[in-house]
Parts: structure tokens; sequence; C-alpha cells
């Protein structure tokens, strides 16, 4: 879709299996919390942007509210599809969102923020939203104090490139200059998925410039990533920090 960013549209539309198959879920604690922290329940809707394969929009659906699914990758959104028949699924960009002015109380985003055009997508969100309206960006961070966790970093890192990362805190500028949002909040829950070597590779294969590189050198890159496992018991820990940062619009700036 045309405003993806191109390496964003092919890693993911190549990798959406593998994603849907290896990326974590979020604890069930901060979904809750985040549940009771903007209200989601009967009567009220809530818009999950970028929202992939539906690893957030799935545990949206038993709050109650309405919840609708945007995501600009149609491989992503065929896979939401058959994972949430319980949400309204939609194609659209976080910088058009294919929804009515003042139309939703809540906008969620996982592990996304970091590919939007922000100067676009900030007052797209404020457009949707009704008066008193929030925001939560929700992210599994990987926890760099863990030993796997961070060898994994130092094999990602030469490949990264100029990639747009959720680490490199750039989605957070736009925020606090905005005069539409007020200031950020956010709550941290720990969090670790059960690995074997092959599902290590697996969630490795599912980040976006790893699945968009040639085939040998992303084999040799998974060639390396087993030799960090090499005599571990399994299943091991894979360690993350859930992130979750909030905001709402602020006073007197809704239409």
């Amino acid at each position: 879709m045309e405003g993806v960013h191109p390496v964003a549209a092919a890693g993911f539309s190549a990798a959406a299996d593998v994603y849907e198959r290896a990326r974590p879920s979020y604890p069930a604690e901060a979904v809750e919390w985040l549940a009771r922290r903007v209200d989601l329940r009967d009567g009220r809707t809530v818009v999950d942007v970028g929202a992939g394969t539906g690893k957030l929009t799935r545990l949206l659906v038993p709050t109650g509210a309405r919840v609708i699914a945007v995501e600009p990758l149609p491989a992503m959104l065929e896979k939401l599809v058959e994972a949430v028949p319980g949400a309204v699924a939609t194609l659209g960009t976080a910088e058009e969102l294919p929804l009515p002015d003042a139309s939703a109380d809540v906008i969620t985003v996982a592990q996304a923020m970091h590919w939007f055009d922000h100067d676009r997508a900030l007052p797209e969100f404020h457009r949707v939203l009704r008066a008193g309206g929030a925001v939560a960006l929700v992210w599994n961070t990987r926890d760099l104090e863990d030993p796997l966790q961070a060898g994994i970093g130092r094999l990602l890192e030469p490949v990264r490139s100029r990639i747009p990362a959720q680490r490199d805190n750039a989605w957070r500028e736009p925020f606090e200059r905005s005069p539409l949002f007020g200031p950020l909040e956010v709550f941290r829950f720990p969090f670790a998925q059960q690995f074997t070597a092959d599902d290590l590779c697996d969630r490795v294969s599912s980040t976006s410039f790893v699945a968009a590189m040639p085939h040998e050198e992303r084999e040799e890159l998974l060639e390396s990533v087993r030799e960090l496992v090499d005599g571990v018991p399994e299943p091991f820990p894979f360690r993350y920090v859930t992130e979750i940062f909030v905001t709402s619009v602020a006073d007197g700036s809704a239409a």
C-alpha cells in the first residue's frame, strides 16, 4: 500500500505466517490494566492501528468494546481476519484512517508507531477520536539485560541499517510537542516467551529487515542465532518488558 515503509511492506508481507507464529502476545495483566485505564467496555469503540496479524486486536475483543482493526498490508490483514473474527478488519494506514470524524473512543498501536509518518498520523488520530479520547501505544521491548536478548541485539545491529526502530524513541518527540495530546504516561510489565531454538529462529525471522534479507544472508544470520543457544535446555525464556504509553486528547483541542 502507498505510504508504507518499503522494508515494512516487503518484510512483513513475506513474513506474515512466521509473524503470526513467532511474535509474542501480551501479558494478561498488561491488557487488563490497559482496558481499565482507557475504559474499554460495551458501548465503546477502539481502533487498533497497524494491527498486523491481530496480536493485540484479539485481546481487545473480550473487553466488550467494538474493535476495528486497521492494517495496510493484505497478507497481514488476511491472517488477522482468520485469527480475530470478532473484530471489524479494514485496509488502511495511520496517515489516512478509513473512519469518520469523532468515531472512536480509543486508538491502540502495538509494535507499529515507529513506522508511521508522525506529522500526518497524529492529526488523523485526533480527527478520529471523540473528545476525551485516548491513544495507547503498546510495545514488547526486548530486555537487553537478559544475555540472550543482548546476544540477539549484537547480531541484528549490523543488518538493521537505518530502519526505524522502537528503541530509537523517535516516535515520542511528535507526541511531546503536539498540542493535540496530553503528556505520555508509561507503565511496564515483565513478560517472557518460552522458546526452542527453532522458535527463536522464527522470532528473529519475523523481524521486518531480516525477512527482507536475501535468503543466503538470512540463513547465515539464523545459524549464528542457533549458536547462541547451543546446549541450552529447551524450552528457555526469551524475555521482554511490555511497555504501555497512554495519552489523551488535550482539553480544548478536540474538533
